[in-house]
């Protein structure tokens, strides 16, 4: 199916597009429209690319999130080696203890 849509900014005139879409999201599209919640075809392309501009922003702002996460680890210093053994024997001491003292309560 092949749309012609025209996009614009604020009241000024942008550019006309044509855009190829499968089957599947013309009829997406002709559902949308069909609804009632938008009035176009267009209407619904914009949509759905403000979402993606949305999607975009939030993938960013993760990526940046975890670079710097990286940093923080690799500037946090010298790595220590644990064993997973002991870690669970203390937190089995830590919940024996729960268990202990709401038992006297």
């Amino acid at each position: 199916m092949l749309f012609l849509i025209t996009l614009y900014d604020g009241l000024e005139f942008t550019m006309t597009m044509n855009v190829n879409l499968s089957p599947q999201l013309h009829e997406m599209v002709r559902q949308k429209v069909a609804s009632g919640l938008y009035t176009s075809a267009s209407e619904v392309v914009r949509e759905a690319l403000r979402l993606m501009e949305q999607q975009d922003c939030i993938r960013a702002a993760k990526l940046d999130q975890l670079r710097h996460d990286i940093c923080d680890g690799i500037n946090s210093g010298e790595a220590t080696l644990w064993d997973p053994e002991e870690i669970k024997q203390e937190g089995r001491k830590i919940r024996a203890a729960r268990a202990n003292a709401t038992k006297t309560i």
